[in-house]
Order: structure tokens, then sequence, then C-alpha cells
């Protein structure tokens, strides 16, 4: 019974050192990133301790290269690109989400863009971080989105000749023939 009650106050202890070690970027940042490019930063999110900002697409790349090198942000690592399908009923239907992680600052950001179903591409940022080569063609790979500009956009995880992207929501849960289970 001890052991519970001291593993509950060690997590206790991780959550709020956690918490405010990996904090947001300042008030003041944000307010000065606005007004300094009011077009860049659409609507601001802030839930459970994270900050997102919706940046429309032709933007991405600009916003990035600031937020890698402006002082107060200094994003130096790109951790994740992810897609998300929000399913057909849905407009827009895809979102393209960026997490960020300033190593000296110890701030999150995440980016977040919206991309309708007929239209798919958004600019790459691979020329900011290299990392993003990758994440860009696992997103393509699974979920369809083009990023103009990218070195090498191809299929990473699925084969060559897969049909379509595996976790759109209208993806069939048994895959296409040839690769089909039953």
């Amino acid at each position: 019974m001890s052991q519970d009650i001291e593993r509950q106050e060690q997590i206790e202890t991780a959550r709020s050192t956690t918490e405010s070690s990996y904090s947001a970027p300042t008030t003041e940042a944000i307010n000065a990133l606005r007004s300094e490019h009011q077009d860049w930063v659409g609507e601001i999110k802030e839930a459970f301790g994270e900050t997102t900002f919706v940046v429309p697409r032709e933007y991405i790349f600009a916003i990035c290269t600031h937020l890698k090198t402006a002082p107060g942000f200094e994003f130096n690592l790109l951790a994740d690109i992810c897609g998300v399908d929000r399913g057909q009923e849905e407009e827009p239907r895809f979102e393209v989400n960026y997490h960020l992680f300033s190593t000296t600052k110890f701030h999150r950001l995440r980016l977040k863009v919206l991309l309708n179903e007929d239209d798919v591409h958004v600019p790459s940022v691979s020329g900011v971080w290299r990392t993003a080569n990758w994440h860009e063609r696992e997103t393509f790979d699974l979920f369809g989105v083009v990023f103009d500009g990218h070195p090498d956009l191809r299929r990473i995880l699925l084969p060559d000749d897969w049909q379509g992207h595996a976790l759109r929501k209208d993806f069939p849960l048994r895959g296409y023939e040839p690769y089909s289970l039953t």
C-alpha cells in the first residue's frame, strides 16, 4: 500500500515538473508575432497546456523559418509532422500538424494547416528542418498529402505499387487486392 502512495507521489511530482519545463512561448512573443505578421497566424488554440496556431498553407514555410531562428521562439527541433483525416463529411477534411520544440527555451508549439479534399498540397518545410524529409514522406504515404518542393516525395512505409492511402478514413479495413487477407 505504501508503495502505491509513493509511486503516486512520484507521478504527481514528475507531472508538475514536466508541465512547468515544457511550456508554450510567452504571450509577449506570440503577440509580437501576430502584430508583425498578421497573415501568418489564424486562430490560436490553447488546451491542455499546449498552444496550437492554425496557419494558412501558403505561409507554412515562412512561419517555420521565422520560428526556427527568431529570438523568443528558437524552435530548432521539428519533433513530428502528422496527418489527420477528419472524415469525408468534414470540410476541410485534412489537417497537417507540425510539432515544434525549442531545445534552448524548452517551449512546445503545434502548427496546424487545414486542407480541402480537392487540394491536398502544402509547401515542404524540409528546407527548414532536415528531419521533415522523412515525416513528410510518411504523411504523403499514409494520407496522400502532397508536399510541394519536397526533394524526394515517394512512399516510405508501403510498397510502391500500393493502391490508395492506408490511414484515410475511406480506406477499406481489409485493404485492396492483391494485398487483401481474404
